[in-house]
């Protein structure tokens, strides 16, 4: 992890080690050399070591600082009061991340770096999917009968598949439809429909 001394560079210059270190890393592994993202914010290599042990160091600042972000433009779940107004709020968070993604290129780049190297860290975003899941449960929107583990890791994992296909799109400059996502996710929360009982014929 960063040193905490990192927290005490004056906000600027830490904006700015994150600003340079979060565009080259968005380019790719070629363009993220550790030198050249200390130099470009001009900060020495010796000053540099006062805050990272190296370059994975760095990259962990720049994750923790992106998923913090995205969680402020997603924001906290709120327990919805109906299904109508669950629908609406997940509908909403994803138009927010979406509007953002469009408006930040080097955040919309590091999701598809994260997603082609199939990135499988812990997320601090992962406790919005279980509070997603329980208000969802609790409003019999997702189905009940599976565990409550097995069924946040769905989720998060067709959140996941939905949005590699929009980062696709986005990074290509194409339209995006979000109803092939919704139906995706009404089909793996809908409860299984109880078999019909056949009717006996009528003996004659």
């Amino acid at each position: 992890m960063p040193s905490p001394r990192f927290g005490r560079l004056p906000p600027e210059r830490r904006a700015q080690l994150l600003s340079v270190a979060r565009g080259r890393l968005a380019r790719g592994a070629d363009a993220a050399s550790y030198n050249q993202i200390i130099a470009e914010s001009g900060i020495s290599k010796t000053t540099a070591y006062l805050y990272f042990d190296g370059k994975e160091d760095l990259v962990a600042e720049v994750w923790r600082d992106l998923l913090e972000r995205l969680g402020a433009v997603l924001g906290p779940w709120r327990p919805a009061a109906s299904a109508t107004d669950f629908w609406r709020q997940l509908s909403s968070a994803s138009d927010a991340l979406r509007r953002h993604l469009g408006s930040h290129p080097d955040d919309l780049g590091l999701l598809a770096q994260a997603q082609a190297q199939a990135r499988a860290d812990p997320s601090p975003l992962d406790g919005w999917f279980v509070d997603l899941v329980d208000n969802g449960v609790a409003l019999s929107v997702i189905r009940d009968d599976l565990p409550r583990p097995l069924l946040v890791a769905a989720t998060a994992a067709v959140f996941r598949v939905i949005d590699a296909h929009v980062l696709e799109r986005l990074v290509r400059g194409r339209p995006v439809d979000a109803e092939p996502g919704w139906a995706l996710l009404r089909g793996l929360w809908a409860a299984p429909m109880k078999p019909r009982r056949r009717k006996r014929g009528r003996s004659r």
